[in-house]
Order: C-alpha cells, then sequence, then structure tokens
C-alpha cells in the first residue's frame, strides 16, 4: 500500500481509498465485472482495453497470477479498483503476487474502496469516463485528463490491439474430422478463443483487422472468424466493408465484437448499453435448445431487435430480414432481453454475443466450438 489515492468519475464523484499498484494515474471508461474469479484473464483481455475495471468481488488477488491465466501478451485495462486486494503467492499455481505484478507492469490500483457504492453509481447514471488517482494530483487536474479522454461511443480501438501482419497457427489438437482452416480478422482475439479452435483440429490464421476481402479469400480459407475485441463497432466501417465481401462467398462466424461486426455488415444496427455485461454469470437462453445457460461476457454494445428496440420480448426465434436474407434470433440474454446470437438463414454464418470459451466462467457454451467447426467442415 502507498497512501491515499481516489476514484473519480466525469459527473464529478469521487471515491477514495489506498494505492496498491504502480504509482501512476490511469483514466478511461470506468466499467465493472461481476465475475468471482479470472481477475487476471480480465485485465489482460484486449476487450477491456481502454478501461479501468471495478472488480464486485470484495477480495482480489488470493490466488495471485501465472502465465496461462494470460489471454494475451499484455495488459490492457488501465487499473484495477477493488475492495480489499492481496498479494498473496502461496496458491499452487501462482507465479507471482497479484499487487507485485500490476506494479512491475506499470499498472496503477486501488483497495479499500467502497465498491458496492462505485457499482451501484455506475448501475443507475451508465458507464461513464473516470479516473484513478494518487492523492497528490488536485481533482482540477484529474477532471482535465478525464475531460481529454475520448468517450468510448465513437471510438475505434481495434487498430491498437490487432497484430502487425498475418500469425499462422497450427491446430493442437486431432478434432473429429479433416483439419478445417480459418482465416480469423484479429480486434483483439482472447488466447483461450484460439486455443478452443485449435484442439479442435482448426488451422488457424489470424489477419490484422485492416486486412481487405481479397487478402481474406486468396488464402482459401473454408470460413472466416470474426472475434472479440474492444470499441464500438459502428467505429469499424473498414472491417464491415471487408465482412460485407465475404458473407455469401465464405461461412463467416463472430463472437462478441465480431457478433456486432457481422450483423452491422448484414445491415443490422448496435447501440451502446447502459454498463454493459461484463462477468461470468449471466444467463442466456438458447432458443434451438430451450436450455439456459449461464455465460462470460465482456461487451458494452449490442444489436437492435427487429423492432429497432434494445429488448426482445418472448422466447420466439424472432427474425430480420437483411442484405442477405433472413436472419433468426438464436440466442437471448434473460437478464435484460437483449440479443445474443443470431443465425443467418441464407448464407452460412451465426454469431454469438457472449463469450463461449469461458475463460473465466462456466463451461455450459464450450459446444458452440464443436457447432461452429462442424458446420464449416460439413458444408464443404
Amino acid at each position: 500500500m502507498t497512501g491515499d489515492a481516489y476514484v473519480l468519475l466525469e459527473d464529478g464523484t469521487r471515491f477514495d481509498g489506498v494505492a496498491c499498484g504502480a504509482d501512476a494515474h490511469a483514466v478511461g471508461e470506468i466499467v465493472f465485472t461481476t465475475s468471482m474469479s479470472g481477475y487476471q484473464e480480465a485485465m489482460t483481455d484486449p476487450s477491456y482495453a481502454a478501461q479501468l475495471i471495478t472488480f464486485t468481488y470484495p477480495q482480489v488477488g488470493n490466488y495471485g497470477v501465472n502465465e496461462r491465466a494470460m489471454e494475451s501478451g499484455a495488459i490492457h485495462a488501465r487499473a484495477a479498483i477493488m475492495r480489499a486486494a492481496v498479494d498473496y503467492t502461496d496458491a499452487p499455481s501462482a507465479q507471482q503476487g497479484w499487487l507485485s505484478w500490476l506494479t512491475e507492469h506499470g499498472v496503477p490500483a486501488i483497495t479499500e474502496l467502497d465498491t458496492r457504492d462505485l457499482v451501484r453509481h455506475i448501475r443507475d447514471e451508465g458507464a461513464m469516463r473516470g479516473g484513478l488517482f494518487p492523492g497528490r494530483v488536485a481533482e482540477s487536474q484529474a477532471r482535465e485528463l478525464i475531460a481529454a479522454e475520448p468517450p468510448m461511443a465513437g471510438r475505434d480501438l481495434a487498430r491498437q490491439v490487432t497484430p502487425p501482419a498475418p500469425v499462422a497457427l497450427d491446430r493442437a489438437g486431432a478434432g473429429s474430422g479433416e483439419t478445417v482452416r480459418i482465416a480469423m480478422i484479429d480486434t483483439g482475439v482472447k488466447r483461450s478463443i484460439l486455443r478452443e479452435l485449435t484442439e479442435r483440429g482448426v488451422e488457424l490464421t489470424l489477419y490484422p483487422c485492416t486486412t481487405g476481402p481479397e487478402q481474406l479469400l486468396a488464402d482459401a480459407p473454408d470460413a472466416v472468424f470474426l472475434a472479440n475485441g474492444p470499441g464500438d463497432p459502428a467505429a469499424l466501417g473498414y472491417v464491415v466493408e471487408t465482412v460485407r465481401a465475404i458473407v455469401g462467398r465464405l461461412p463467416v462466424y463472430g463472437i462478441c465484437l465480431g457478433h456486432q461486426l457481422l450483423c452491422r455488415a448484414v445491415g443490422l444496427e448496435t447501440y451502446k448499453l447502459p454498463f454493459g455485461h461484463h462477468g461470468a454469470n449471466h444467463p442466456v437462453k438458447d432458443l434451438a435448445t430451450g436450455r439456459t445457460e449461464i455465460t462470460s461476457q465482456n461487451h458494452g454494445f449490442a444489436v437492435l431487435g427487429p423492432d429497432g428496440s434494445g429488448r426482445i420480448e418472448g422466447d420466439a426465434p424472432v427474425r430480420w430480414e437483411t442484405d442477405f436474407g433472413a436472419a433468426e434470433l438464436s440466442h437471448v440474454n434473460l437478464y435484460d432481453r437483449t440479443v445474443e446470437g443470431l443465425r443467418l438463414l441464407d448464407v452460412p454464418g451465426a454469431t454469438i454475443q457472449y463469450h463461449p470459451e469461458a475463460g473465466p466462467g462456466p463451461n455450459d457454451s464450450l459446444y458452440l466450438f464443436d457447432r461452429f467447426v462442424n458446420e464449416i467442415r460439413n458444408g464443404r
């Protein structure tokens, strides 16, 4: 613990605590996650770029950190906000203490903060810009730093987390049949997604998000996959145009941001959620099976329903008319009735808003990777 610190929101609300990470400040959009574990996975998930994470579970750091839990090669969240942070290293899997790790990587953190009050405020007022500051930073300076931070709506963050050149990954498992070759437009993919695909016999090539359709098609993949990632899908028009040029020529699948991008590519609209979905306890109904899955989620935007609203009333598989034929609702969120997945009916493709790889989270939805891969394999 290194002294007084505070969190300041753009509406002027202040929350005090104790600094416990790097001696620095951070600004960005402040969000909260309801996951009870997986703090290292959250901080290294590229989807959290330009965000400060508030952890609703009180004690964070009790099992340390380790290389296996890295979801990318770097920390992308800008700060960690906690009620009771610890730096334990005695867990069997621990390679380093949580707070030592944050400090080593230059990431500020705060503890002894009333996270319940902060989360209630965000739920009531919506996610907003804010910052974590050492106590020596005057509020007037903090307000200026927050005001200079761009809002999340309209922001392209994919270019910050995409690879500079294509990366080829070999299959890691035998799968259940012939090798499937997938081209992934990498807008910030998590390692656990790559692991789930390669273990099913998929050969993956990750492409920069600026890659055009000609290069993707020239490499003759069996399908195109759209990854998760940060920022506003409406700001990624260049990716949407690439996907539009591919839909109907190859199967296209998307997860999280990829779901939103495919939906926009076929002519649907997205909007910003009040405070997003972040955590590992979100109930989603699979309309094909009737089962309710507990899912892992991390997104701040969603797809509008066929009637132009953000809610789907009822559990019927409603349909959209898109630029590429009909699309049908496949999954619905049982918290707020938002769209959680759809299938294209006249061209091959499907999307899921949540994270079936569960890194971290429950494993209820891992079957979706089998479904994706089998559909591609059987459709050749």
